[in-house]
């Protein structure tokens, strides 16, 4: 499965999920530019699908269905199926409220795309307000192999890092993030995310002890991702 990154509006970004000559697009907000790339490459656009349904994500719908001739599917349709088929290859469809009750994942080969569920070194606001949820959901998506790459909705490194770094001063990791960062393909692997991204790491003894030293509660897992979305 290859999969194409678009960056649209100021940092939102879209993509196209494609193997021999059918594609998903995800987000598709970029619509010309995602048109061309299609016709550069004789790609049939199948379907034309969500992350989640704020406005941000869903823009350019119908230009791009009208373009394109995809069919699409929605929050509710994406879940009753369970998974995308083009050609041999499977797109699962994961279920991450949290940020927004219908949010989803994409899940083909190595990577997913989270949407605004998990960005590259932090998360999205929990919008739904079920923190409980979204604990879920973060739980569900750090349970994959540290080799698989994340897709986000935006590029928000710069400003995860500057955050990352108020909390952890001393962590050398957060550099490194940052010299492997590209605004021209963002992207990063859960082993990276694992170093660097405070909201994943509700375990880890150094933010343990950060949260303490705060004065936050950390006696249980859901205390301390309480502490973790209370510093946002």
């Amino acid at each position: 499965m290859n999969i194409k990154q678009f960056r649209y509006s100021t940092d939102n970004l879209g993509y196209l999920l494609y193997t021999n000559k059918s594609a998903v697009a995800i987000d598709g907000g970029a619509v010309d530019t995602i048109v061309a790339f299609a016709a550069q490459n004789s790609l049939k656009i199948e379907f034309a699908v969500h992350t989640h349904s704020h406005a941000d994500h869903t823009t350019g719908l119908k230009s791009l269905l009208k373009a394109s001739g995809a069919a699409y599917l929605d929050q509710t349709a994406l879940l009753e199926k369970g998974s995308l088929k083009l050609a041999d290859e499977n797109i699962h469809i994961i279920s991450t409220p949290g940020h927004t009750k219908d949010s989803v994942t994409f899940h083909a080969g190595n990577f997913l795309v989270t949407g605004d569920t998990l960005f590259n070194g932090t998360i999205g606001n929990c919008f739904s307000g079920d923190l409980s949820a979204f604990l879920d959901s973060i739980k569900r998506l750090i349970s994959f192999p540290q080799n698989t790459v994340i897709y986000a909705g935006h590029d928000y490194v710069k400003q995860a890092m500057a955050f990352a770094k108020w909390l952890e001063p001393d962590n050398k990791h957060i550099d490194l993030f940052l010299k492997k960062y590209d605004p021209n393909l963002v992207r990063s692997n859960l082993e990276d995310e694992w170093r660097v991204n405070p909201y994943l790491r509700f375990n880890d003894s150094e933010i343990i002890s950060v949260l303490k030293q705060k004065g936050l509660p950390i006696a249980t897992e859901w205390e301390r991702w309480q502490s973790l979305m209370s510093l946002e």
